[in-house]
C-alpha cells in the first residue's frame, strides 16, 4: 500500500511540475521516455533472468495453473472491450491498449504515450495504478467472495512484486509461486499486446 501511495505522489508531483512549467520543454519533448523505457526493459529482463530459484519453482506448478494468466488476459481484454462501448470518444483499440497494461503502469503508459499521445498515456497510468491499489485494498474481500485465486487475477502483472505480500497474506503461502508465475507471464505479454493494439 505504501509503495502505491509513493507512486501516486510522484505522479501528482510530475503533473504539477508540468502544469507550472518547472521542467524544461526540451526535456519533456525529447527521447528521454524512450531511454527510460529501454532501461526499464533491461532491468526487468535482468531481474527475471538472474532469479534462478523462481524459474526452477515454476516446474513444480500444477499444469492447470498455466490457464490463470490466460484467463486474466482474456478477462481484462473482454472488460476493456465492454468499456469501449460506453466511451464513444475512445476507439476499441484505445481501450484494449489501456487494458493491456495489466497493472504495469510504468511500462504500458510510456508505450502508449509514445504511440498515442500523452492524454491516453495518462489514462493508462491512472487505470493501471488503480488496478494495483484495488488489489492491495480489497484482497481480503476478493478472497472471501471469489476465492484465493481472485486477488492474483485482479493484480495482473503486479502479482510477482508489489501485490505479492498482500496475496501471500490473504490467499496463503501456497499461492506465492502461483502468484509469481502469473505475474511473470502477464508481465511478458504487456509490451507485445500494448504495441499490437496501439499499432492497429
Amino acid at each position: 500500500m505504501k509503495g502505491s501511495l509513493v507512486i501516486v505522489s510522484f505522479f501528482i508531483l510530475g503533473a504539477l511540475a508540468g502544469l507550472f512549467n518547472l521542467i524544461p520543454c526540451d526535456f519533456t519533448h525529447g527521447r528521454w521516455s524512450y531511454y527510460a523505457l529501454a532501461a526499464l526493459m533491461f532491468f526487468v529482463g535482468f531481474s527475471i533472468g538472474n532469479d534462478s530459484k523462481t524459474l526452477k519453482n515454476f516446474r513444480s506448478l500444477n499444469p492447470r495453473i498455466v490457464l490463470l494468466p490466460l484467463v486474466t488476459v482474456l478477462g481484462t481484454l473482454a472488460g476493456s472491450a465492454l468499456v469501449s462501448l460506453l466511451l464513444s470518444h475512445r476507439t476499441l483499440t484505445d481501450c484494449l491498449a489501456v487494458g493491456s497494461g495489466f497493472g504495469y503502469y510504468s511500462l504500458s503508459s510510456i508505450f502508449i504515450t509514445e504511440y498515442k499521445g500523452a492524454e491516453l498515456g495518462t489514462i493508462a497510468l491512472l487505470s493501471n495504478i488503480a488496478r494495483e491499489i484495488i488489489t492491495l485494498l480489497f484482497a481480503p474481500l476478493l478472497v472471501k467472495y471469489f476465492g484465493r485465486l481472485a486477488p492474483i487475477s485482479a493484480g495482473g502483472a503486479t502479482t510477482m512484486d508489489t501485490t505479492l505480500p498482500i496475496i501471500a497474506r490473504f490467499s496463503g503461502q501456497n499461492f506465492v509461486i502461483v502468484s509469481i508465475f502469473h505475474g511473470f507471464v502477464v508481465d511478458l505479454s504487456v509490451p507485445f499486446l500494448v504495441v499490437l493494439f496501439c499499432s492497429i
